[in-house]
C-alpha cells in the first residue's frame, strides 16, 4: 500500500501541476500542495479499500490507514535522507550514485557521507517526488525520459539521471549567496577593488557580458553580483534552463523581471519551448535587458541578435576553459544552430554584440575560492578571428591583474560611469 500511495501521489500531482498551468492557474502555494498532497492520498487509500472490499480480502484499519498516509506524506513532502545535508549551510554540492554519497564544502573538501536511500528504487522515487512538487510544470522522470533538472524551493538544482547509467545518479548544486553584490565578491577575495569598480561600471555603462569558466566555478554568482548594479527601475527578461538565478525574488533591487524557463516536451513529445525560442519572446517584451542563464546551444544567435539589436546591457555566461577559448564554444554553437551562420559570418555578430568576457577560476595557491582571472574587451571581427585586448590577464597565482590597455574611448565611457582607474598599476593603462 505505500508504495501505490506513493506512486500515486507523484502522478496525480504532477498532473495537478500540469492542469493548473494548461489553465493559466497561478503554482500551488506550500499550504495549498501539502493540501492537495493529503487529498490525493486519502482519495488513493479510500480506492485502496474499496477494491480489497471488492475482492473480499481484509482491510487495514483506519487507524493504520491514517498512520500509512501521514507517515508517506512527511516523506514526499520532505526531503528525506537528504534533508540534514540540504540543512547544512557549508556543504555546497551533493552528488550520489546509488548508495555512495560525495559531499564538497565551501572550503573545496571532498568527502563521503552516509546514503540517503536504502536502494536506487527508492533514490529513483525520491527525484520523482522531489520533481513532481517543485517548478511550474511537470517533470518526468523514467526510462523514456532518463534525465531531469529542476530546482528545489530554497534553490537548489538538482539534475538526475537514470536508465543510461549503471545506477541513478543524482547532482544537487547549492547556491549559498542568493544575493550578493561586487562589494560582498570583493570581500570574498574573488577580486580586487580596482576590478571591483571595473565590472560595476562596465554595467552602469551597459556593456554586453559574457561570464565563463569551468563547472561549479561561480559563473551564476558572479551574474548575481554585476546585476545587482542594475538600476532598479530597469525591466529584466531572464531566460534559464532549470530556473537558478532567481533575480524576480529580490523584488527590491530587481521589482520589473520576467524569468522565463525552458519547457521539455510532455509525454507525447509536444509542447517543448526551447532558450532559443525564449530568447526570441523576450525580446518581444519590452525588456531593458535580457540575461541568459547558461548558454548552451543553439539560443547563441538569438542572444547576440538581442546584444545588439538595442538590448545593451545583457549578459550570460557561458562553459569554457579560457577567455579566449568562449570565442571558439560560441562558434561551435551557433553552427548547429537552424540558422547554420558560417564562422565568418558568426564573428561579425558575435563581435557586435559582446563588449566583454570575464572569466572566473581557481588560484594555484591552493585557495579554494573562485576569482576572476581574465577580462577580454571584445575589439572585432577579422575573417575567422575574434580580435580582443585581454585587458586583465591571469596573474602567477591566475588572480587577474591589468594587462593590454583599454581603447581610449572605452576607457573614458568607464570613467564616466564610476571607474576609477587610478587604483590600477599598470604602466600601460596609468598612460591613459
Amino acid at each position: 500500500m505505500r508504495q501505490r500511495l506513493r506512486q500515486e501521489l507523484s502522478t496525480r500531482l504532477a498532473g495537478r501541476i500540469r492542469d493548473d498551468e494548461d489553465a493559466g492557474r497561478s503554482p500551488m502555494t506550500d499550504a495549498e500542495h501539502r493540501d492537495q498532497a493529503r487529498k490525493i492520498l486519502d482519495d488513493v487509500a479510500e480506492e485502496d479499500t474499496r477494491a480489497r472490499l471488492g475482492r473480499g480480502e481484509d482491510v487495514v484499519s483506519p487507524a493504520v490507514e491514517q498512520q500509512t498516509v501521514a507517515s508517506v506524506l512527511a516523506e514526499t513532502l520532505g526531503l528525506g535522507g537528504l534533508e540534514p545535508l540540504l540543512r547544512n549551510p557549508d556543504i555546497e554540492n551533493i552528488n550520489i550514485n546509488g548508495d555512495s554519497v560525495f559531499v564538497r564544502w565551501a572550503d573545496g573538501r571532498r568527502e563521503r557521507a552516509d546514503p540517503v536511500v536504502g536502494s536506487d528504487a527508492e533514490l529513483i522515487q525520491l527525484i520523482r517526488d522531489l520533481a513532481a512538487r517543485t517548478g511550474t510544470e511537470e517533470r518526468r522522470f523514467d526510462r523514456g525520459s532518463p534525465g531531469v533538472g529542476f530546482q528545489l524551493t530554497d534553490g537548489e538544482r538538482v539534475f538526475a539521471v537514470m536508465a543510461v547509467t549503471s545506477r541513478p545518479s543524482v547532482s544537487i548544486r547549492r547556491h549559498r549567496f542568493k544575493h550578493v553584490t561586487l562589494a560582498q565578491v570583493c570581500k570574498a577575495g574573488s577580486i580586487d577593488r580596482a576590478l571591483q569598480s571595473f565590472l560595476g561600471a562596465t554595467v552602469r555603462a551597459r556593456k554586453n557580458l559574457l561570464i565563463t569558466g569551468g563547472t561549479a566555478i561561480g559563473k551564476t554568482t558572479m551574474l548575481r553580483a554585476l546585476a545587482a548594479e542594475i538600476p532598479p527601475w530597469e525591466r529584466l527578461i531572464t531566460i534559464e534552463d532549470v530556473f537558478e538565478l532567481g533575480l524576480d525574488a529580490d523584488v527590491r533591487s530587481h521589482p520589473d523581471v520576467v524569468a522565463m524557463q525552458a519547457r521539455e516536451a510532455n509525454i507525447e513529445g509536444q509542447g517543448a519551448i526551447s532558450q532559443a525560442e525564449l530568447v526570441r519572446w523576450a525580446l518581444r517584451m519590452s525588456p531593458d535587458r535580457v540575461i541568459v542563464g547558461e548558454v548552451r546551444g543553439a539560443e547563441v544567435i538569438p542572444m547576440c541578435n538581442a546584444m545588439s539589436q538595442g538590448n545593451d546591457g545583457s549578459m550570460a555566461t557561458l562553459h569554457s576553459s579560457t577567455s579566449r577559448g568562449a570565442f571558439t564554444k560560441l562558434a561551435a554553437y551557433a553552427v548547429q544552430g537552424p540558422e547554420r551562420l558560417p564562422l565568418e559570418a558568426t564573428n561579425l555578430l558575435v563581435a557586435s554584440a559582446l563588449d566583454f568576457v570575464v572569466h572566473l577560476d581557481r588560484p594555484r595557491d591552493g585557495d579554494s575560492r573562485r576569482v576572476v582571472s581574465s577580462v577580454r574587451e571584445v575589439v572585432g571581427a577579422d575573417d575567422k578571428q575574434i580580435v580582443s585586448n585581454e585587458v586583465f590577464r591571469p596573474g602567477p597565482d591566475l588572480r587577474a591583474v591589468p594587462g593590454a590597455p583599454l581603447r581610449a574611448g572605452t576607457l573614458e565611457e568607464l570613467i564616466a560611469f564610476g571607474f576609477s582607474h587610478e587604483s590600477l598599476t599598470s604602466d600601460e593603462w596609468r598612460r591613459h
